[in-house]
Parts: structure tokens; sequence; C-alpha cells
């Protein structure tokens, strides 16, 4: 299934549906509202509730009915529109690590990327509050110069997980969507020679997250999808999820110590193509439309304002 929350336009209704057949249908309604309309409530209501959802989608009757929505008669949200948290996997993509140290800028030097270790995934927290849904427009914070992109898969987590083995990991997600991690690298920059980071990947709508919540029956091998990010049309990440150092078992394992909740999200880390990797960099500008696209799992959009 390809969950998804979204607004009814003119009814102030937010809902917890799937995007089927080209429509989007409301499942709470469907379901006499045995379904919650609230995603990580969804979630929270484990397998019996995705299984409710496929019976109930299984036997959708075709053609336009009280449930179903043209895309033009709903907004979209970010399928877990205020997840509890982001975990953000660093440099996960052993290519784009190698991006990092070609940075000449004094404060990433001063990081000492060279001296990055795979001991075990390693990260940070993004402020939940920074999510957006595919279409949104992103204003360029005004304390920025050099606003950039960042294309990852988002593993979106089902159920309560603590010290999770390896091999258990994969009963823990709920399935797929995208991330774009908006980055200012300038303030990146200057937190890294710091030694923290927070307002570089967190000001408000850096974490753009969509546009659905692909469940992990659409998936043949989540390692094996092609991911793409474009400028404009202009393709600048070209990977696929088959190169992350860390795949979903692992991350879920090791990001499991902190305890993990329904619609809690753990991003992949990001391929190499970046603005701030170029000999001359190209930074995002208002008016810019970037467009990230993963195999089964759609594009996410986001407007540069």
């Amino acid at each position: 299934m390809k969950l998804a929350t979204f607004d009814i336009d003119g009814t102030g209704k937010r809902t917890v549906g799937a995007y089927h057949s080209d429509v989007y249908v409301d499942l709470a309604a469907l379901s006499g509202g045995g379904l919650p309309d609230d995603m990580v409530d969804f979630l929270k209501a484990g397998d019996a509730a995705m299984d409710k959802a496929r019976e109930l989608l299984a036997g959708l009757q075709p053609g336009a009915g009280e449930h179903i929505h043209a895309k033009h008669e709903i907004t979209l949200q970010s399928p877990v529109p205020l997840p509890g948290k982001i975990v953000h996997t660093s440099c996960n993509f052993d290519s784009h690590l190698e991006e990092l140290t070609t940075w000449k800028d004094p404060e990433w030097e001063s990081h000492n990327w060279g001296d990055f270790h795979f001991e075990h995934p390693t990260g940070f927290l993004e402020a939940p509050s920074s999510v957006v849904p595919s279409g949104a427009g992103v204003e360029i914070p005004v304390f920025t110069r050099q606003l950039d992109y960042e294309i990852e898969i988002a593993i979106i987590i089902a159920k309560e997980a603590f010290k999770v083995g390896i091999d258990d990991a994969f009963d823990y997600v709920a399935g797929y969507t995208i991330f774009n991690d908006l980055s200012a690298r300038d303030i990146q920059a200057r937190e890294h020679s710091n030694k923290v980071i927070l307002m570089g990947k967190s000001f408000k709508g850096s974490c753009p997250l969509g546009p659905w919540l692909v469940t992990l029956d659409e998936l043949d091998d989540p390692h094996d999808l092609d991911m793409q990010l474009r400028v404009n049309g202009e393709i600048r990440q070209d990977a696929n999820t088959s190169q992350m150092h860390y795949k979903t078992a692992e991350l879920v394992s090791w990001w499991s110590h902190m305890g993990l909740y329904p619609g809690d999200v753990i991003t992949s880390g990001s391929p190499p193509g970046v603005a701030a990797g170029m000999k001359s960099p190209r930074w995002l500008q208002p008016g810019d439309t970037v467009d990230a696209t993963i195999a089964k799992l759609g594009t996410l959009t986001t407007r540069i304002v």
C-alpha cells in the first residue's frame, strides 16, 4: 500500500488514507471510524490496521464515492506530519564521504573527515517540526547563502523497538518514504567546527518527507532502488540504495538502543552529487524546483521560495 496523510479540501478534515489507482481513499472514513485518522495512531494499531486497510482496498468498487478523492480535492501532507524523532544517519554512502573530504573550507576541514569511522552507524537528530510535505514551498533561511539538497530513503518505524537484533529488525519497519535533507552548509560548517550540529539541518522546512509511506509488501528489495535528485530537471544525484554502507536492518538495530516508536523516521544518509561537492557550487535559489525520486516510492517535490 501507499499510505498517505492528507487534508480534504474545504472540510478542515485531516485523515489517513491510501493512494490507490490514481486517487486518494479515505481509509478512516471507509472503515466507519474503525481505522484511525492519524498516521501514528494507525501504526500503533499494528498488523490489524494494515490488514483491514488492505481488505478495504481490495473490496473497493471503481468510480467515485464519498470516500474517494481526486488529487485536486486534497492537500497532501507528509505521511507522518510530526514524527516523534528523525534519526539522520551520516555519511552512509562511501562515495559521499569521499566527496566531503574534498571540501576546501577551513571550518569543514577542521572536522577531519578522513578520520570518519564505520565501527557503527553515526548520525544526529533533526527537529520533527522541520518536516514539510511534497509540493511544499521552502523559504531560504535569512542566515544562509549556501542552501543544499540531499536525497535519502527514509525508514518509518512501525512499533516500539528497543535493543532489536539485526535478524528481527524488519519486524519493526512499516515501510519507506523519501527524504530530502535540505542543508544550510555555511551554518553546518560552523557548527561542525564546534563539534555540534543543529540549525544547519533543522530550520523550518529543512526536512521534506513524502509523498507516501510505501509498505514493505510493495518492495521486492528496498536495497536495490534507483535514487535520482533533479534541480530544475537537471540530474544532480544518481545512485542506488544498494550503495548504502549500513542497510535497513543494521540501522534499525543500532538506533533502537535509544528507543524507537511508531512513526519515528530513520534516514539513510545521502549519496554524492550535492552542491557543496561541486568545484563551483550551485546553491539552491528562489524559484528552483527539486524533485527527489526513488523507484517504487514516487517523487518528493520541493519548491524553493
